[in-house]
């Protein structure tokens, strides 16, 4: 049996600023929301994979848009997702606690319901890392366009939650932009400043920054730091009113990430 230790976990960039994760071990793979099937065919051809599963997070065109040509190529790949009424080829619906363990990979994932994104967004969690789809980014989190800002706090209190050392593999390289809204919500983090410089490297580099940590997210996404006392103080003074507690933080801080 293979373990974590001897799988690759590898972004195959899509679109403008996707990331398709390729969880490999040996000549067998899985992938995260294939979104273009292209540079996934690409891929897999190029390193001579069979491809034996696929994880959905979200319904969205950029994550299953290339889920059609892919199991037209591998039929026998397992698809998983959460909602078969919007993603179509979809052989294990799964939801809130569900554990799974890929057919083609020695690899087990749990389950988490992590509505906000959309009402049905789920992510996966296991041994490599957690793939969060548009839920968590690195500084970030996703836009409301299903859910309500309560839900997605909740959702992103359950991924803090998560061990410190857990690898973030986000769907999409978002960081850049992120970390200039980060900064202007927290200009007094030590921790965020050392961080911006270190990213702008990276991507002058034109590599990813991901994945992330959850202990890095902690120390500098400002939607997981809402207890934080200036977090709190430059989101209320920004929304020009008194807020009442995190929850309504989180919310403000939503808003004026939209209209940033």
């Amino acid at each position: 049996m293979m373990n974590s230790s001897m799988t690759e976990v590898t972004p195959i960039r899509a679109f403008e600023d996707n990331y398709i994760w390729c969880i490999r071990q040996g000549k067998r793979c899985a992938v995260v929301d294939p979104g273009d099937a292209k540079p996934v065919l690409a891929f897999l051809q190029q390193h001579q994979l069979t491809l034996t599963d696929i994880l959905i997070t979200h319904h969205h065109d950029d994550h299953i848009g290339g889920l059609s040509s892919l199991k037209d190529k591998f039929p026998d790949a397992v698809v998983y997702a959460a909602n078969r009424e919007r993603i179509s080829h979809v052989d294990h619906c799964l939801s809130e606690g569900d554990k799974i363990t890929l057919d083609g990979l020695s690899l087990q994932f749990e389950v988490f319901d992590v509505p906000g994104h959309t009402r049905d967004h789920i992510a996966f969690f296991g041994s490599v890392g957690l793939f969060c789809g548009d839920t968590l980014f690195s500084a970030g989190c996703g836009r409301l366009f299903e859910g309500s800002a309560e839900q997605m706090f909740g959702s992103l209190q359950k991924l803090a939650k998560l061990p410190a050392n857990t690898k973030v593999y986000c769907a999409h390289e978002y960081t850049l932009a992120n970390l200039r809204f980060a900064s202007e919500v927290e200009p007094g983090n030590h921790q965020l400043r050392d961080y911006v410089s270190q990213a702008k490297q990276i991507r002058i580099k034109d590599q990813p920054t991901l994945p992330s940590t959850i202990a890095r997210e902690l120390s500098i996404n400002p939607f997981l730091r809402c207890d934080q006392p200036e977090v709190l103080q430059r989101v209320a003074q920004h929304a020009g009113k008194v807020l009442h507690g995190e929850k309504d933080t989180f919310a403000a801080l939503r808003s004026w990430k939209d209209q940033f």
